[in-house]
């Protein structure tokens, strides 16, 4: 259905326009927004940095402490400070922390797949320096807080345990994000707690990565690259089966979903070309 025309005689702010004869959604940037880029990225490096803090300091220092950080407090650190990092800076960049989260927000129509690379970028950038940071202050200790699979765990079994592990990250991200101005903050419950769930009962099989940034930082700072790859397709093949799963659940994506994920700096792209119908809730 389409909306009505606003009173500048534009269309209203949408997720996606589409051409006549294009499939492709075409974002539209505000020139005005672009100095705030350098913002969401800053934003993304320091969330991805913080949470790798967490997610691979906690087995650092339970390795320099003699076991003083049970598997328990392992798993929920990076939960608490995922919850955290949502509430503080949620608004700035949307808070996706991950690339399989950015990835599916652009896979879902949420995000245009120009930013994707930026994104992606900050938050690889922002595992490694935190990688690097906890190696001078405690040495190549604990695998560096390497994602690894447990006793017995084939690489192939990784793959399929990570990918119905962000399966399901992926999937309370995108409902959240769709239901924005209803759940609110309360988002960062949701996924704060999915993460220790998903840690409390999966750390032991693969160390509950989700995320191939906070694997590649100390996989690359540590120099432990077993099963590497398997840390990368799980979570990638997870995302996608999400974003297939929200548009069974939810059909297109909503501007609250675009907002979302964008943040809320007045987002760069959320208004459709002129003399091109609008498409989604």
């Amino acid at each position: 259905m389409s909306n009505p025309p606003d009173e500048l005689g534009l269309q209203p702010p949408s997720i996606l326009a589409r051409g006549p004869h294009s499939s492709e959604p075409h974002w539209v940037v505000n020139p005005h927004e672009r100095r705030d880029e350098w913002r969401r990225l800053f934003s993304e490096f320091f969330g991805t940095f913080l949470l790798v803090i967490a997610a691979a300091g906690a087995p650092v220092v339970d390795a320099v402490s003699h076991g003083q950080v049970p598997i328990d407090a392992q798993v929920v650190a990076p939960a608490l400070m995922v919850m955290g990092i949502i509430y503080f800076m949620g608004m700035v960049s949307g808070a996706h922390l991950n690339p399989a989260v950015t990835l599916s927000f652009a896979a879902r129509g949420n995000f245009p797949w120009s930013r994707v690379p930026g994104y992606v970028g900050a938050q690889v950038i922002g595992a490694v320096v935190a990688s690097l940071l906890l190696r001078g202050l405690f040495g190549n200790v604990g695998h560096l807080g390497a994602t690894l699979p447990g006793p017995g765990i084939s690489s192939a079994k990784v793959v399929i345990v990570e990918a119905l592990l962000t399966l399901g990250l992926v999937s309370v991200i995108l409902g959240t994000a769709s239901g924005a101005r209803n759940v609110g903050a309360n988002a960062a419950l949701a996924v704060g707690g999915y993460i220790a769930l998903a840690g409390l009962w999966a750390a032991p099989i693969t160390g509950t990565s989700m995320n191939p940034a906070r694997s590649f930082g100390p996989q690359l700072v540590g120099g432990d690259w077993t099963s590497w790859w398997a840390y990368v397709a799980g979570p990638l093949i997870g995302g996608a089966l999400a974003v297939g799963v929200a548009w069974i659940l939810r059909g297109p994506p909503s501007l609250a979903a675009n907002e979302a994920a964008q943040g809320e700096l007045d987002p760069i792209f959320t208004r459709p070309r002129r003399n091109e119908g609008p498409h989604g809730d």
